[in-house]
């Protein structure tokens, strides 16, 4: 069949030419209309490859804000998980690696959420862990019925959700989880190309297995895959400071410098068999090349590899779109030559030898490659926008907003992902470049040194807390001084009856703005258009959006070189100001917090998911 590369813009007039993760996200929820479902003419079951694609359509939803995908995302889980948190073809006694995966998609709905069923479910699949069968040395087997193996492809299939389980339930997990990959790694690692065999047994009594050292005879494109897009995400919930966080970069470092130098140089993808380059019966096989470019290009973004390697996910991401797309009639792009399958030992007995690794069929849209072509066309989306905020830092303020709840610290954090946090816009700002940060002691201009948004939300009254932290001159003072120095501030307040104003108002005024009365917007039940607010055409900072929606908001009053931004009904509810080499941007309300940018609730017409993007935009340029 011939290869095209797809210029298609028939499935969303919002997807662009060029905007693969949302063409292939589309294709295969049109395949997979109501559950996705790995083995043909089966029933769904619990199953990696479901969890695989899933947290694919995670990333999409965090980049789009289009709520298709969380819904999609939550209808296929809810289909599994009872009241009780049981999880239906689900069986424990197997403990098999490959039913953690997707426990990932729990642990993301549980934090959106706060259903327990989600826990109970993750708490499940978290006993499995602990119950696991290991070798002499500590390893996981990667099944019950495959004992004393690790596979390179178990390490995906547990490690990521081991690390962020531990992160939400305060558990050390580390030791553990840093075990398992160096034990991976030392069982699998060939000296001489840097490459890692698909697998090891701890025991060397598999007939596959090396006398001498354990490992089987084959690299396998696939399982290399596995391995390095596990390592991208477990160091997302690993602490920086972690003494062991150096251990898991260095692994990446070294394997993907020798994937790199296995790369086609022609086609810039890579062979089934890496070790064969160009023998007969190898082929370029699909999901392995999406896994490299992903793990390549997400490792630069996050700063785990250096920028030369954006070299070779733009080559690969280039091949792919060359070797591996294909459109249907109806417009509906597929990925072709995804192996369908790389295994060891079983019935009939797997070698892992050449000829083994040729044997397996090719799919079309097979899940193992669908899913990894939408991760690795998610990050070179976003590598577009990387320069609009790289090497700028953007803090958000927790000394004057620092509520708890259940001794937690709740409203418009960083880390919360449910409606109440600020969890996306931080992703958003992320994918534009920027770091994040936080302040929770009063801010200087030596702690806001590095600093270019520093964003102040909804300062406490003691309605909130006991014990607020007021604006103060010398505050105001410190603020002002790192604005002129070119630093980029945002303020958010709130209903009156809702936030400490008077003092706000100390920092509001140095910048010709003053949050004051009246309050509009208020917005009985679903009557949406209560909450609307219209942007006006060729707007600085928002423009080509229309609507948006705001509620309870405090009106602005301005003076001196403070300019209206966005009026409603009669009054400034939006302000920007030009301040030395710094700019301002104030609004009456908290807004972008999550609750209001996700879409699940509020029409479409509304755009704040959008509008928060342009706002970051705006402050980081």
């Amino acid at each position: 069949m011939k290869k095209l590369i797809v210029l298609f813009l028939g499935l969303s007039t919002a997807v662009s030419a060029q905007n693969y993760s949302e063409l292939m996200a589309k294709s295969i929820m049109h395949t997979h209309t109501d559950s996705i479902t790995v083995k043909v003419g089966k029933p769904a079951g619990w199953d990696y490859e479901q969890g695989l694609v899933l947290k694919a359509l995670e990333h999409v939803y965090q980049r789009t804000g289009d709520a298709t995908y969380f819904n999609y995302i939550k209808k296929n889980i809810d289909s599994f998980i009872d009241a009780n948190g049981n999880i239906r073809t689900y069986h424990f006694d197997e403990f098999n690696s490959d039913n953690i995966t997707t426990g990932r998609m729990l642990l993301y709905l549980y934090q959106e959420l706060g259903d327990e069923r989600y826990k109970k479910a993750a708490d499940l699949l978290r006993k499995q862990i602990s119950a696991q069968p290991r070798d002499a040395d500590g390893g996981f087997w990667h099944k019950k019925r495959y004992p004393n193996q690790m596979w390179l492809d178990g390490l995906y299939m547990l490690e990521p959700f081991y690390a962020e389980y531990g992160q939400i339930t305060q558990q050390d997990n580390w030791a553990d989880i840093v075990k398992q990959f160096q034990l991976m790694y030392k069982g699998a690692n060939d000296p001489k190309t840097g490459l890692l065999f698909h697998a090891y047994d701890q025991a060397k009594a598999q007939p596959w297995a090396d006398k001498s050292n354990g490992h089987s005879p084959n690299f396998w494109g696939r399982s290399m895959g596995w391995y390095v897009m596990a390592l991208v995400d477990v160091l997302d919930y690993m602490p920086k400071n972690h003494p062991s966080r150096g251990i898991l970069i260095q692994q990446l470092n070294q394997l993907s410098g020798a994937i790199a130098k296995i790369q086609d140089p022609t086609s810039g993808v890579w062979y089934q068999l890496p070790g064969y380059p160009g023998k007969k019966g190898n082929y370029f096989e699909a999901s392995c090349s999406n896994m490299f470019v992903y793990a390549f290009a997400k490792g630069v973004r996050k700063g785990y590899l250096p920028a030369s390697f954006r070299k070779n996910a733009e080559k690969g991401y280039a091949g792919i779109l060359k070797e591996f797309i294909t459109k249907d009639a109806e417009g509906y792009i597929h990925l072709e030559k995804t192996v369908s399958v790389g295994g060891l030992g079983g019935v009939p007995y797997r070698d892992g030898s050449y000829d083994y690794y040729l044997s397996e069929p090719l799919r079309k849209d097979d899940l193992k490659g669908v899913g990894p072509f939408i991760l690795a066309s998610l990050e070179m989306e976003i590598a577009k926008e990387l320069p609009i905020g790289a090497g700028k830092k953007v803090v958000l303020d927790y000394f004057f907003n620092h509520e708890t709840k259940n001794g937690n610290r709740f409203h418009y954090t960083w880390e919360d992902r449910k409606d109440s946090g600020f969890n996306q816009w931080g992703i958003q700002f992320e994918q534009l470049g920027a770091t994040l940060d936080t302040l929770g002691a009063s801010p200087t201009r030596e702690n806001l040194k590095g600093t270019s948004v520093y964003i102040i939300v909804d300062p406490d009254s003691y309605k909130e807390t006991a014990k607020p932290n007021f604006m103060t001159t010398k505050a105001a003072d410190e603020i002002e001084a790192w604005v002129k120095a070119g630093g980029n501030l945002i303020l958010l307040a709130n209903d009156t009856t809702n936030c400490e104003i008077p003092q706000f108002n100390i920092l509001a005024k140095r910048f010709g703005i003053e949050f004051v009365a009246p309050n509009l917007n208020f917005v009985q039940g679903r009557n949406w258009e209560q909450g609307a607010v219209l942007i006006p055409a060729g707007n600085e900072v928002f423009d080509p959006i229309k609507k948006v929606y705001i509620k309870e908001i405090t009106t602005l009053k301005l003076n001196g070189t403070a300019k209206p931004l966005v009026n409603h009904l009669g009054h400034v509810v939006m302000a920007t100001a030009k301040v030395g080499k710094g700019k301002v941007f104030a609004l009456g309300d908290p807004w972008l917090y999550t609750e209001y940018t996700n879409n699940r609730r509020t029409p479409l017409e509304y755009e704040n998911f959008l509008a928060a993007k342009k706002l970051a935009m705006y402050m980081l340029r």
